[in-house]
């Protein structure tokens, strides 16, 4: 080989290294671009309010209550409701004390999605909490973090996160949660709910009788009477 085809080939080299050197750049480019847009919704959830599990009387589903009790309750829903956060706080604890506790009134808790996307992810995953018998902390822990509509309070990552605090099987509730097992359920509901009459959330029905929430406990009381008679 000729001295100039040997500084030929030395600049062939030159150049491929060169080349070689671009791409590896590029490379951590990318993957460092990667990391950025991937890695942080991978990173734990933060700002979630922890509750402590109250248990529920004779819980079983998505009701609680003697199923023989003399009343039945029946509450229709959304969790990103603003007057179903009053109720679950200022009612709902006095009507387990007062009324499921002594065995009068068996409760069920039906969830509508009346105001958007994520009131069909939360009862989506309420639902899925259901499967493992814990509907109710699941319900509580909902409320607890409810703070706007469709704010990114139940976003996927927020609703996984909330059975992780809970300590539930996450990898089931999850699948559970993707194979959007329950779309069937709550279209059942609001049929169900504009078939009795129910216009907005909270509403309930006693012994079959549609109320809203000021006049519930005058409601049951009055059926518990009807009932005694």
């Amino acid at each position: 080989m000729s001295k100039r085809e040997e500084l030929k080939e030395k600049r062939r080299q030159q150049q491929k290294r060169t080349q070689f050197l671009w791409l590896g750049v590029f490379a951590l480019f990318a993957i460092g671009f990667v990391g950025l847009v991937v890695v942080p919704p991978l990173l734990p959830v933060t700002g979630v309010v922890d509750i402590t599990p109250n248990p529920r009387p004779d819980a079983k589903g998505l009701s609680m209550g003697d199923p023989n009790a003399p009343v039945k309750v029946e509450e229709f829903s959304d969790f990103q409701c603003p007057g179903c956060l009053f109720f679950f706080i200022n009612g709902e604890p006095t009507l387990v004390r007062q009324y499921v506790e002594t065995g009068k009134v068996q409760f069920t808790y039906t969830p509508l999605a009346f105001l958007g996307v994520e009131s069909t992810m939360a009862a989506t995953a309420a639902y899925c909490a259901a499967e493992q018998n814990r509907f109710w902390d699941y319900h509580d822990m909902l409320f607890a973090n409810q703070t706007g509509e469709n704010v990114g309070d139940f976003a996927e990552r927020r609703l996984i996160a909330f059975a992780d605090h809970l300590d539930l099987d996450t990898r089931a509730f999850r699948s559970c949660y993707r194979e959007n097992e329950y779309e069937q359920n709550l279209m059942e509901n609001t049929a169900r709910g504009d078939q009795v009459g129910v216009a907005q959330t909270p509403s309930f029905l006693v012994n079959g009788e549609l109320v809203e929430a000021q006049g519930l406990f005058q409601a049951i009381e009055a059926a518990l009477t009807g009932t005694s008679e």
